[in-house]
């Protein structure tokens, strides 16, 4: 490991040091590399990098160390486009600060209740992670004050302003001390977020992670379609031929997210629609499914899909070039990364040419259009995922821990260890992946055993 690289080069705590050797984290990634620095200084910083790039990681140990722990008042607040990215963003939070004394991180997420967030406010909390609406709601109402606020993070803002929550953080914004410290990280920098960072931000730093990748890690493909009929066509035999265990096809509106899925599963696909007119109950089974394995496909907006994480995604399917260049970038990079290879296949209608060459332009590349495998390919079956999700009605409210559920799938007479995949743990539900073939085995040992000293329904809830 270079000295460049080495988080102990950087004036941190010893108890983040070692923890962060525990977790694995031996050496910097370059955009942590680069932000760590000015962060630490309390400059203001504006990051750009791929998903992926370990920017949570980055302004996570930038807000740890600027904590007062004596202090039970919210110093710093992280801002999200979506619940998913939210949760994910404490969870890293909690992980980086667990060798430090009592730190308190707080998630304010629209589609949970309100009372008990207003409850856990009133216990004080030292880092807020949240979803514009819901903080800029208990804003509103008093139940949280920014007064004390060091650092303000806005993760995937030019998502946000996309989400319509330009007035919401415009709200909170105006809540926060003029003295705080600014952090800006997103994938993508659109025209639309640098009037707001020129507003919120002084003389920041930006710094930027070359956000291409090489032919060696992600093979492009391209390939021309007359009309929107043959376009589908394409898509079918290409995942017929290639077969994905995982993949992403990600679509420029919600109504097509919507069509395509549809007719994906009515030709025996496995397929997830993900857009934003979702309720979140019925979004978060969608990502438990595909995280499980229990759905081999997810059609999804990019919006709806920003900030998910979703690992070693063997193909991307692009339905139609990406009307922003740089979000075609960001598109591919959800397949071939830690290292991995990747494959994105692109169609694209004679309409769509000129975003092609455009593309080619913006990547230093010259794409040309590629043969559809044969049509004979039509006639494969679609791949079957290889797990079943099924749905306890039981979660962390009844102190069911995943422990608890793993007993009881392999105790006596039942699953062996490996037959066992991802388990969920809800408020009120927890999911479990299970191998296909052993479904029907799983559900009866769960009907006739107990959790907790208790009897819960157990149901599937994937094909």
């Amino acid at each position: 490991m270079s000295d460049a690289t080495s988080f102990a080069r950087l004036p941190l705590a010893d108890a983040l040091l070692t923890n962060l050797d525990a977790l694995g984290y031996h050496s910097m990634t370059p955009i942590q590399a680069q932000s760590l620095p000015p962060m630490l200084d309390g400059r203001d910083v504006i990051g750009r990098g791929k998903t992926g790039s370990g920017k949570t990681a980055a302004f996570g140990l930038g807000l740890l160390s600027r904590l007062d722990l004596a202090r039970l008042d919210v110093q710093g607040l992280v801002l999200c486009p979506t619940r998913e990215l939210a949760d994910q963003v404490a969870g890293e939070l909690r992980r980086l600060a667990r060798a430090l004394p009592n730190v308190k991180v707080l998630t304010l997420c629209g589609g949970a209740p309100f009372g008990p967030q207003r409850g856990s406010l009133e216990h004080g909390a030292h880092l807020i992670v949240g979803t514009p609406g819901r903080v800029e709601e208990h804003l509103r109402k008093g139940t949280l004050s920014l007064n004390s606020l060091s650092t303000l993070v806005l993760d995937e803002a030019d998502r946000m302003l996309d989400m319509g929550f330009k007035d919401a953080l415009e709200a909170i914004i105006g809540e926060t001390p003029e003295d705080r410290q600014t952090l800006l990280f997103s994938a993508t920098y659109t025209d639309a977020i640098r009037p707001i960072a020129e507003a919120l931000m002084r003389e920041p730093v930006t710094v930027e992670v070359e956000s291409t990748h090489d032919s060696a890690s992600i093979r492009q493909h391209f390939f021309q379609v007359a009309d929107e009929e043959a376009r589908f066509e394409a898509l079918r035999l290409l995942l017929l031929t290639h077969r994905p265990a995982t993949s992403v096809v990600f679509c420029n509106t919600k109504r097509e997210t919507r069509e395509v899925a549809d007719a994906l599963c009515e030709h025996g696909f496995s397929a997830l629609a993900l857009h934003g007119d979702l309720e979140q109950r019925d979004r978060d089974r969608t990502l438990v499914l595909f995280a499980n394995q229990s759905a081999s496909i997810l059609v999804a907006t990019d919006v709806a899909a920003r900030g998910l994480d979703i690992d070693a995604l063997d193909a991307v399917f692009n339905y139609g070039i990406a009307r922003e260049l740089e979000v075609h970038v960001h598109r591919i990079g959800r397949t071939g990364r830690a290292g991995g290879s990747g494959m994105a296949c692109t169609l694209y209608g004679p309409k769509e040419a000129f975003r092609l060459e455009k593309l080619g332009e913006r990547l230093g590349e010259t794409f040309a259009a590629e043969t559809l495998p044969s049509r004979q390919a039509l006639a494969e079956a679609p791949l079957a995922p290889p797990m079943v999700t099924l749905q306890i009605d039981g979660g962390r409210k009844q102190k069911v821990r995943p422990g608890d559920i793993l007993g009881a799938l392999t105790g006596e007479g039942g699953l062996s260890g490996d037959a066992v995949g991802k388990i969920k743990v809800l408020d009120r539900s927890t999911f479990v992946a299970v191998r296909r073939e052993q479904a029907k085995a799983a559900l009866e040992q769960l009907g006739n055993g107990k959790l907790k000293g208790r009897s819960f329904r157990a149901r599937r809830v994937s094909r």
